[in-house]
C-alpha cells in the first residue's frame, strides 16, 4: 500500500471514529429518544426557590446553589431541582426573563415545611393540567438535547391543539429516576 492509500485508510478510521462516537454521544443523550408528549393532572410539589430575573442559562447554577443551602445549613438531601420558565426567549429580551429555580422537597411533614418558609421561599407548584413529556436525563448534555427536541415539540403540538402558548414551561430534573420532566400548563385560547 502506498503512502497516500495509507493515510486515505488512517483518515477514514479516524473520521468513522468520530461518527460513531457523535452517534453515541447523540443516543446517550437521549437524541433518539423519542418524545411522547401526555396530557394528565399534575404538578403539587412544594419547592423552595429562589426568584431569577435574566438569562434562563443561571437556572443550574442557582439549582445547585440552592442544593447545597439546603444540605450545609438544613441537612436537607433533595434530589429533584426544578425550573418553572415563565417567558419565551424568542419573544422577550435576555435581560427580562422571569423563572422560578430551586429544589423539589419531599417527604416532609407541615412543623419542618414552616420552618423552611421562616429562611426560604417556599410554595406548592399548581396541581393543574398539563402535556407532559419524560425524557432521560444523563448529564447536562441532556438538558440542552431536551432544550432542542422536547420545546419545539410541545410547541408543536400545542399550536395543533389550538392552547395558548403562553403558559410557563416547567422542568423537573429527577435525579434519582434519571430523567427530566417537562411539562407546559394547557390554557385553552
Amino acid at each position: 500500500m502506498t503512502g497516500s492509500k495509507k493515510k486515505i485508510v488512517i483518515g477514514a478510521i479516524i473520521g468513522g471514529s468520530i461518527a460513531l462516537s457523535g452517534l453515541l454521544g447523540y443516543w446517550y443523550y437521549g437524541g433518539f429518544s423519542p418524545v411522547q408528549i401526555q396530557e394528565k393532572m399534575n404538578g403539587g410539589e412544594i419547592v423552595v426557590y429562589e426568584k431569577v430575573s435574566g438569562d434562563y442559562s443561571q437556572a443550574g447554577t442557582v439549582s445547585n446553589r440552592m442544593y447545597y443551602t439546603l444540605l450545609l445549613n438544613d441537612t436537607l438531601t433533595t434530589s429533584k431541582g426544578f425550573g418553572v420558565f415563565y417567558d419565551d426567549p424568542q419573544k422577550v429580551h435576555k435581560s427580562k426573563l422571569r423563572s422560578d429555580v430551586g429544589c423539589i422537597i419531599e417527604g416532609m411533614d407541615s412543623l419542618k415545611v414552616e420552618r423552611l418558609k421562616k429562611k426560604y421561599q417556599v410554595k406548592v407548584l399548581p396541581h393543574k393540567e398539563y402535556a407532559v413529556v419524560e425524557f432521560p436525563f444523563e448529564g447536562h448534555l441532556s438538558i440542552l438535547m431536551g432544550l432542542n427536541r422536547v420545546h419545539p415539540a410541545i410547541d408543536k403540538y400545542f399550536e395543533e391543539k389550538g392552547y395558548s402558548p403562553d403558559s410557563p414551561v416547567t422542568e423537573i430534573y429527577d435525579m434519582k429516576n434519571e430523567k427530566i420532566i417537562y411539562r407546559k400548563e394547557i390554557a385553552r385560547k
